[in-house]
């Protein structure tokens, strides 16, 4: 999909070098290959990086996607590698706690409409993790579609907080699964792939419903998270580290999180490197 700002999918069609799916190109309804070739090996729905024996934590890893598209994700598929940063800077920050790292599969490119593909897999994945740590506490963290899904399966029992980059928030999207659950965000200010007043008004709801939420916004910046990629890394790990318990929450979030359901602060806080705090923010 070629995601314009404010109706953007997370497609990432322009940030992965035009690898969309247009009207020239129809995918069968069954999601296998065009050329009949051979069928596809078994789902599965998770893809452990960091195995753990006795696991305390887990961390689910949900990458981005498209609007529409029913063809599995390829082998280089960019947005998945996307994320391979992040899961060597939470593999670094997490040594030594015992937290297993794991990454959501999907059997389709897409979002798909009423499907919600993406979120069922994500749903799927946390029972597989569930399975696999006897039910440890769990952070999601989600960029664009995959953001979108993640918001989504937050209410799930086990998950302690969601980190959302850049996330997919189209109007009318579900909030009351958010309701008592921790929620952190960070938004390019000039994503024009997801819209950053999408993720706002996401935030403002979720918030009125009950959640703990704390959004940042990073001046500038791009969806697919290469400018400044140490910024985002950085504030992802100390979130997620946070929200595990296994270190200090960012004060920021501490306090955005204590605020009241109808409170507008602590939803567009400048986002700056650890080492320079920054001025409050809306």
């Amino acid at each position: 999909m070629a995601g314009t700002t404010g109706t953007g999918a997370g497609t990432d069609a322009g940030a992965d070098g035009g690898n969309s799916d247009g009207p020239g190109d129809p995918e069968p309804a069954d999601g296998s290959g065009a050329d009949g070739g051979p069928p596809r090996p078994r789902y599965r729905p998770l893809l452990v990086r960091r195995p753990v024996a006795a696991p305390r934590a887990a961390v689910l890893v949900l990458h981005g996607g498209r609007e529409h598209g029913l063809r599995p994700p390829t082998l280089l598929n960019a947005p998945g590698l996307r994320m391979r940063p992040f899961v060597r800077a939470l593999a670094r920050a997490t040594e030594g706690h015992e937290v297993m790292l794991a990454e959501a599969r999907y059997r389709h490119r897409g979002w798909n409409g009423d499907r919600a593909d993406a979120a069922r897999d994500a749903a799927q994945a946390l029972a597989e993790l569930e399975r696999r740590t006897d039910g440890a506490p769990v952070v999601l963290v989600g960029h664009s579609m995959g953001g979108r899904a993640a918001l989504r399966v937050a209410g799930t029992v086990g998950v302690v907080g969601t980190v959302a980059l850049a996330p997919w928030c189209p109007p009318g999207e579900p909030v009351t699964q958010l309701a008592k659950t921790r929620l952190v965000m960070l938004h390019a200010t000039a994503d024009r792939i997801t819209s950053p007043a999408g993720s706002l008004r996401t935030a403002e709801l979720a918030r009125a419903e009950g959640a703990a939420v704390c959004r940042f916004e990073l001046p500038g910046g791009d969806h697919a998270m290469l400018r400044q990629a140490a910024l985002w890394h950085s504030f992802t790990t100390r979130a997620v580290c946070g929200l595990l318990g296994i270190a200090p929450l960012p004060p920021e979030v501490v306090s955005a999180f204590a605020l009241p359901p109808e409170s507008p602060d602590g939803l567009a806080i400048p986002a700056v490197r650890a080492d320079r705090p920054g001025p409050g923010g809306r």
